[in-house]
């Protein structure tokens, strides 16, 4: 992960957003560093569109606090806009542009506010340099979605909105745009996505939203702690099995060494997964509310 710095890039506080008589925003508040990658997690109507179309600029608020790279979204101009990149789960476009053309394109649209991507170099970033010249309405849906990361980073943005960014990504595919994403330094992700190993991999800290609120903001590891607590150590000593539950397994696993050094064999410990975390998170947070 890129080092993050300690200047604000996002600070949402009591952000509230109402339909008519229904909240779908209740109170929400958190913050992200320059160069933390955040992940938005939640079930579908969790509200995570709608905090996303706020910080973006494209939804009014009904109350709180929302500064993004130090602007009111709802009042920022086109110079703060040349400062984000948004990657939405689709584009509509002229399907006869081609992909480099595209991209040479939309970068000349940040003269006078941003340095953009070479467009060569983009494209060979994001993986199409064999497809550069090709229209986009013959790409596949996998390299669609790659034009679309190249779209929303052509201007070096410094803050990078991803919504569900490796959505028909094949393995390979989705490595390497975790790969870019690692490389963006300095750059401030917030990522929504359904793909947990994918939020767990790239993620420095996780916000998880369910029923318009925030029921967890922390890492992949310190919200682990607020469900199971402890780890599980299991070992082999004597033929026999072992489990232990443990707080404190690296210490635990140092001492057992010590004790039986070669006699202890197949040690592992398990700590809980983002997976396992997040439908814990949000069972005890559905079950809160009835």
């Amino acid at each position: 992960m890129v080092k993050v710095g300690e200047e604000l890039v996002l600070d949402v506080e009591g952000l509230r957003m109402r339909y008519g008589t229904t909240d779908v925003l209740h109170d929400v508040t958190f913050r992200a560093r320059r160069g933390e990658v955040l992940a938005l997690l939640g079930p579908n109507g969790a509200g995570k569109t709608t905090t996303i179309e706020v910080l973006e600029g494209f939804r009014a608020r009904s109350a709180g606090r929302v500064e993004v790279l130090g602007a009111d979204p709802e009042h920022a101009d086109e110079s703060w806009r040349a400062r984000v990149g948004v990657v939405l789960q689709s584009w509509r476009d002229h399907g006869k542009w081609r992909v480099r053309e595209l991209l040479a394109h939309l970068g000349s649209c940040y003269t006078g506010y941003a340095e953009p991507w070479d467009a060569d170099e983009l494209v060979a970033a994001v993986g199409l340099t064999s497809h550069a010249d090709r229209r986009i309405r013959t790409l596949s849906g996998g390299q669609r979605r790659r034009l679309d990361v190249a779209i929303g980073i052509v201007g070096h943005p410094e803050l990078l909105f991803l919504d569900e960014p490796t959505a028909g990504f094949d393995p390979e595919a989705r490595r390497e745009f975790h790969e870019l994403v690692r490389a963006l330094d300095g750059t401030t992700v917030l990522l929504t996505t359904h793909d947990l190993h994918e939020a767990e991999a790239l993620a420095d800290r996780i916000v998880v939203l369910d029923g318009g609120r925030i029921i967890a903001d922390g890492t992949a590891d310190e919200l682990a702690k607020l469900i199971t607590g402890e780890d599980q150590v299991s070992w082999t000593h004597d033929g026999r099995r072992h489990t232990r539950s443990t707080t404190g397994s690296t210490r635990f696993a140092f001492d057992l060494f010590r004790l039986h050094g070669e006699e202890i064999t197949e040690l592992e410990v398990r700590r809980a997964s983002l997976e396992d975390t997040y439908l814990a998170l949000v069972r005890r947070a559905e079950e809160a509310s009835r």
